[in-house]
């Protein structure tokens, strides 16, 4: 993987390829920013950089016999360490015994979360974990001599899943590190890590990527998306381009989530200002609607948290600062009429509403029950 193949992030790049020119390629590093913004690409680009047999002033060659195989993430002198799920009826079960599948997910999208690792490994909704065993498997690879780089490369994906005592093993080996052995350790949460693993690296902070680059790269890679449609996945992600990509594959659902929020709003504001008792009976239909099995339980719960995210905004919306709001166009303009009537005299109880709703769907409540009990709420409140 290329320098050039990431996202923006110049500011961590060149400070990358500096550490290498000057020849002070610390023992361990740790990557760590939001999810999403490139930080996994940048530790194997990085480490493709070091490996390079013909490295320029500011990336790989990419055809070097090192390159080669670094493109295939099947140099000898590279290896991964990511959290696994154990499968059932194994006593013991390593990184190596996935790393095809890790291999594949890596260069099919170079940008994913750890929901689609797990989703890739297993299919299943169990929680991953970097195991006991897997420290043994870490003495094990870095003990040996380097196959054909000057440098071992040995990445750590999501070191905040480590199991305590392979997190305790890994402090021991950073500790007393093994000649020639770069570690590069890739974390979402850094406060999860312990300090003492943490007081043993040198940190590089990944920012968030700007609005623009994010909107550019979209554009790059989706043909026949408008400019307004990247322009609006990039606001609402905040900088990363997973996120972004996520919002475009689910921009349908979170249209329909979007019709649903204006719709229960409007008619709960007719209602509650007697200007329409007919509307009464919509209110009811509405929540039937929402009820329906067709919906489903985990729609219904999307829309609640779609309905939350609504509700923080147009409450941020009324400081009238932009750069405070993370909405579409569509959104931005229906917030421009409606953000006066979420205040601070009711922005805490719907919030408090929307999510005691989300959470008795989750716990099978009825839901025809939770969804007029929530609108005849909402008509309360917007009158506050």
């Amino acid at each position: 993987m290329l320098f050039s193949q990431i996202i923006g992030q110049q500011e961590v790049k060149d400070r990358l390829v500096r550490s290498v020119a000057e020849g002070r390629v610390p023992h361990a590093q740790l990557l760590c920013g939001p999810e999403g913004v490139g930080k996994l690409p940048l530790a194997i680009a990085y480490a493709q950089y070091i490996c390079c047999e013909n490295r320029g002033a500011h990336d790989a060659c990419g055809m070097c016999p090192s390159c080669v195989k670094y493109n295939k993430l099947i140099h000898p002198d590279l290896h991964f360490v990511f959290p696994i799920i154990k499968p059932a009826g194994k006593t013991s079960t390593v990184c190596d015994d996935f790393i095809g599948e890790f291999r594949d997910l890596v260069l099919e999208k170079i940008y994913f979360n750890v929901d689609e690792w797990y989703a890739r490994m297993s299919g299943d909704a169990k929680q991953g974990m970097i195991y006991t065993n897997e420290s043994e498997e870490i003495v094990r690879k870095l003990s040996m001599k380097t196959y054909e780089s000057e440098y071992k490369v040995m990445i750590v994906w999501l070191p905040e899943k480590l199991h305590e005592t392979a997190a305790n093993k890994l402090l021991k080996i950073l500790e007393e590190p093994y000649e020639k052995t770069v570690f590069l350790l890739v974390s979402n949460a850094p406060d999860e890590i312990l300090t003492t693993i943490l007081s043993r690296t040198q940190q590089i902070n990944v920012p968030k990527l700007p609005d623009a680059e994010v909107t550019r790269a979209l554009l790059a890679r989706h043909h026949g998306l408008t400019e307004t449609e990247a322009a609006d996945a990039a606001r609402v992600a905040n900088g990363s381009f997973l996120k972004a990509e996520m919002i475009l594959e689910e921009e349908n659902e979170n249209r329909v989530n979007f019709d649903r929020f204006v719709s229960i709003m409007r008619l709960a504001w007719q209602v509650g200002n007697r200007k329409d008792h007919a509307s009464l009976k919509t209110l009811r239909k509405w929540a039937d609607d929402m009820a329906a099995s067709s919906v489903g339980r985990e729609r219904q719960k999307k829309f609640l948290n779609y309905a939350q995210r609504m509700v923080r905004e147009n409450f941020i919306f009324n400081l009238h600062q932009a750069g405070l709001n993370y909405m579409t166009s569509y959104e931005t303009d229906f917030s421009g009429r409606f953000s006066p009537f979420i205040n601070e005299r009711n922005v805490e109880e719907l919030m408090a509403e929307f999510a005691l709703a989300e959470k008795q769907i989750e716990q099978n409540v009825n839901a025809k029950m939770i969804f007029f009990d929530l609108v005849l709420k909402i008509i309360m409140l917007l009158k506050k």
